[in-house]
């Protein structure tokens, strides 16, 4: 068994996916296709920002045909189908900014690896931008494409080219893998290249700082749960009240009956009689 940091950390997962050969074989796994290039950039943005929304990448690369997108997500965010297809549409439109058509110059694809899972437990889910007749079949005219990835939920049915990769990324989460179970160079690689005894002190500070924000926005979702949960519990106590001042109104049941009805103490019915 070796020790690894997990890739639910973007630092980690950027720090491993950049490297050329890894990012370039992990593309082709996924999408198929030969990315030419010798380097990937990461935090990319685009100057000026296209859109009122700033966007940012965690990996980026692209060679004279393609530009590929991939970006790590391990929060369950609500809105995260909407999130990444919106940063999709911006890396499309960029390429489309100087161009003599509507034709963007490159055929652009996203990858979106959700290593914490997702409320419809599918292990891939895709956007495809191609049109298609009443019988499904594609025109063939438009290329771009948004994988959503989530490892946690690789099965039998799953391609054994995405299986492999998925369950290295969600091996890695309890920070210990076993290498005698995979058999990709690339994946192997990866593992080498986040054993914890390589993580530097950098490293660590910004996987502290992803955790903080992570329970941050976990205490703030439990926050708005409990608030929700006083609310609608006040509101229960409210409907009782109006409901016993009614029953006191009509004078045709003692405070005992109109308390067992509304769960309210004979003492706070006997108040609306006063």
């Amino acid at each position: 068994m070796k020790k690894v940091e997990s890739l639910q950390y973007g630092v980690i997962f950027k720090k491993a996916f950049c490297v050329p050969e890894i990012f370039r074989a992990f593309v082709k796994d996924f999408l198929n296709i030969d990315l030419n290039i010798d380097h990937v950039e990461t935090e990319k943005s685009f100057k000026p920002a296209i859109g009122k929304i700033a966007t940012r990448f965690d990996l980026f690369a692209e060679d004279k045909e393609n530009r590929i997108v991939v970006d790590i997500q391990h929060k369950r965010l609500p809105d995260h189908y909407h999130r990444f297809l919106y940063y999709h549409c911006i890396a499309m439109v960029e390429t489309a900014v100087s161009s003599k058509d509507y034709s963007p110059g490159l055929s652009v694809y996203t990858l979106v690896v959700l290593t914490s899972g997702d409320r419809y437990k599918k292990d891939v889910g895709i956007i495809d931008f191609d049109p298609k007749d009443i019988e499904g079949r594609p025109f063939g005219e438009i290329s771009h494409k948004v994988m959503y990835v989530c490892p946690k939920y690789a099965n039998d049915k799953t391609p054994a080219v995405w299986r492999e990769w998925m369950t290295a990324i969600n091996d890695s989460l309890d920070e210990e893998v076993d290498e005698s179970e995979y058999t990709h160079p690339e994946i192997l690689r990866v593992f080498d290249l986040i054993k914890k005894d390589l993580t530097t002190p950098d490293e660590y500070a910004a996987m502290k700082d992803e955790y903080s924000f992570e329970a941050l926005l976990k205490q703030k979702d439990q926050e708005k749960h409990k608030a929700r949960l006083e609310g609608r519990k006040e509101g229960i106590q409210e409907t009782a009240r109006k409901t016993a001042r009614n029953l006191v109104k009509l004078g045709k049941l003692s405070h005992e009956e109109i308390s067992q009805i509304t769960g309210l103490s004979s003492e706070e019915v006997k108040k609306f009689s006063l």
